[in-house]
């Protein structure tokens, strides 16, 4: 995820001289500044000195440690966190760095690595107008963002379109076996599922997705078939039981990685 903001933001004419990384993989920083050129160190404190904004893009398992040097850091008061990783909550990150932090926190999901992200924005009561503009402005740099309201409206955000995408490829891979099954080369068939998922996306953008149905749904025809097949079967309440069942899941770890500090 660090890789791809990162691309996105130079792609968006960000200055490279305002981006700094810091990692303990001296690997992975060479790879960053042969990629992007910007500024990498090993030493975070002198990276968080200067820093008005800090990305936390680390796996959630190792963000209370990465937190707790942070608190040792001598990093500006008005700093905004923008943290990235999942289902950590923005009380035990703040905790961890000491309290009275701005923070915000976001969800992306994987189509971000192609700037078709979609993410989900909370900040807390610290966070000032300019630092959400700011914050926004970096994660649109990888496709779109919308604010949330409250931090709970996260794990909703995990279930749709956190864990959306694979939903999406189940789908296309399923499609494609039902293609090979009805005679098509399994070439053919992975190309004609992914094609017609792509083109069905690209014009909902913006569109009324019940509308269109309707337009492709001819009366006595093949798609009305198909449709009334998934309707008959409770397509609905599998995809209703499926995002609760992600929704809970999210929940559950976010409890799990709070009890361990």
């Amino acid at each position: 995820m660090a890789s791809s903001l990162i691309g996105g933001l130079i792609g968006n004419n960000y200055p490279t001289a305002n981006i700094a990384v810091s990692d303990l993989n001296q690997n992975q920083l060479t790879h960053l500044s042969e990629v992007f050129g910007i500024i990498t160190t090993t030493e975070t404190k002198q990276v968080c000195a200067e820093a008005d904004i800090i990305i936390l893009a680390v796996k959630p398992q190792a963000l209370q440690v990465v937190c707790e040097q942070l608190a040792q850091c001598d990093t500006k008061p008005e700093c905004l966190f923008i943290s990235v990783a999942a289902g950590v909550r923005e009380s035990d990150i703040n905790r961890w760095l000491g309290g009275n932090k701005s923070i915000v926190r976001c969800m992306p999901n994987t189509p971000a690595l192609v700037q078709l992200g979609a993410t989900g924005i909370f900040a807390n009561n610290q966070v000032n107008s300019t630092q959400k503009e700011s914050a926004q402005t970096i994660l649109n740099a990888v496709g779109l963002s919308v604010w949330v309201e409250t931090e709970d409206n996260l794990d909703a955000v995990t279930a749709i379109s956190g864990s959306g995408p694979a939903y999406f490829f189940y789908f296309i891979e399923l499609l494609q076996q039902a293609a090979e099954k009805l005679g098509l080369p399994p070439e053919t068939a992975k190309v004609l599922a992914q094609q017609t998922a792509l083109g069905a996306a690209t014009m909902a953008q913006g569109r009324d997705t019940a509308e269109l149905r309707a337009q492709v749904t001819s009366n006595k025809g093949t798609t009305e078939q198909a449709i009334l097949s998934f309707q008959k079967n409770n397509l609905a309440s599998l995809v209703d039981k499926a995002t609760q069942a992600a929704h809970d899941r999210s929940i559950e770890l976010a409890s799990e990685l709070s009890d361990r500090s």
